[in-house]
């Protein structure tokens, strides 16, 4: 793996350099951390890479690896730079043949996301985005109810993604994150609803398997002076009649990190919180409520191949995170072997569910600035 940002005191960075490493399949042997070259020279000494493998900007490592020996230089490249640095660093590395993981959303606009789906589809490269939450193994199991018709048609949906830490303008301070995701400039068209609400737009239609049809937002700006969409609130029609309800929120204090899902349909409903990952509850029209635990009884095979350790050990975050890391590690070894590889491990977040993403952060501002509120996604 070589990494594009993610150098010195960068929190998304270090996520993803732990989950890469969590199942010893990948090795991070290169990296450009930062568009500041000497920045980038000393986070890579921080991370004992040789110096020579350490570049002053993403172009020059891309160029240089591609000379390198086939078994030394890197497979794939990780990008885990703000919003407006994902696109080139994406594309270059597709137009020299390197497989590459980003992390969400996609790209700064809606057109860069669409660029990047065509060379995906034109090179045939692997490509992964890292909407993690879709890694938990609870959230597997759901999915594959769902698709098993365990719990009937799918008729409602209800998902929230709430967290308080920008109640206050945090981006007057020297908080790195919140200076690039409240601005327009690095962050985009949207704040909340780019950074979170894509979180759980994906989560809904990777859990249900449908697709959003059409949607009515209405976004706020609480907080004065700033410049993007803090809070939001959706309402969602899916493509097989379903209904749903989706609000994320930045500003509802006390929040810490509470993206939550409800899936109602025909016949029972699941609820998951990603606080208490471990577990999924199972509502039923005619017998008790369920509680499914992970590593525990007669789950989906989904489910299980995403277990790491035994039941009652907590696997949160980095594990889901992991999850991804290790599914999109088996796919570039099975192509490098000239193999195909196990379905189970196909199951990770594509360019194509990136473009969705974009494309729901844009009707949302659509539909936000609208009195015109239902827009077709």
């Amino acid at each position: 793996m070589g990494m594009v940002g993610g150098g010195r005191g960068a929190f998304i960075g270090g996520v993803h350099r732990m989950a890469a490493a969590l199942d010893g399949q990948i090795e991070l042997v290169c990296g450009a951390f930062s568009s500041n070259a000497e920045r980038s020279k000393l986070s890579g000494a921080d991370l004992f890479l040789p110096p020579e493998r350490v570049y002053g900007s993403y172009a020059e490592m891309i160029e240089t690896e591609k000379k390198l020996p086939e078994d030394v230089r890197m497979d794939f490249i990780s990008i885990v730079t703000p919003n407006h640095v994902h696109f080139g660093p994406a594309k270059m590395a597709l137009e020299n043949g390197f497989h590459v993981v980003s992390d969400k959303p996609l790209c700064f606009d809606l057109e860069e996301a669409k660029e990047l789906e065509r060379l995906v589809k034109e090179t045939g490269l692997i490509f992964a985005l890292t909407h993690n939450y879709t890694g938990y193994p609870m959230v597997k199991q759901a999915r594959a109810m769902v698709r098993n018709g365990d719990i009937g048609e799918v008729r409602k949906v209800v998902v929230e993604y709430p967290q308080g830490w920008l109640a206050t303008k945090l981006e007057d301070s020297d908080q790195k994150q919140a200076a690039w995701r409240t601005d327009p400039k690095r962050s985009g068209i949207a704040g909340a609803m780019g950074d979170i609400g894509t979180h759980a737009e994906n989560l809904a239609e990777y859990i249900t398997g449908l697709q959003i049809t059409e949607l009515c937002a209405d976004i706020s700006t609480f907080v004065d002076g700033r410049l993007l969409d803090d809070d939001g609130n959706v309402l969602l029609h899916f493509d097989n009649g379903a209904k749903g309800i989706l609000h994320a929120s930045q500003i509802s204090v006390g929040e810490e990190n509470d993206l939550n899902i409800r899936v109602y349909g025909t016949k029972g409903g699941l609820q998951w919180f990603q606080q208490e990952p471990n577990t999924l509850i199972v509502k039923w029209m005619d017998k008790p409520t369920e509680i499914m635990r992970t590593g525990v009884g007669n789950l989906y095979p989904a489910a299980q191949a995403h277990t790491r350790i035994p039941a009652g050990h907590p696997e949160g975050y980095l594990e889901a995170f992991g999850n991804i890391y290790r599914n999109f590690a088996k796919c570039v070894q099975a192509r490098l072997a000239g193999e195909t590889p196990e379905p189970i491990y196909q199951d990770f977040p594509t360019v194509s569910d990136g473009v969705r993403g974009m494309e729901f952060i844009y009707k949302v501002i659509e539909s936000g600035k609208s009195n015109q509120k239902w827009v077709k996604f």
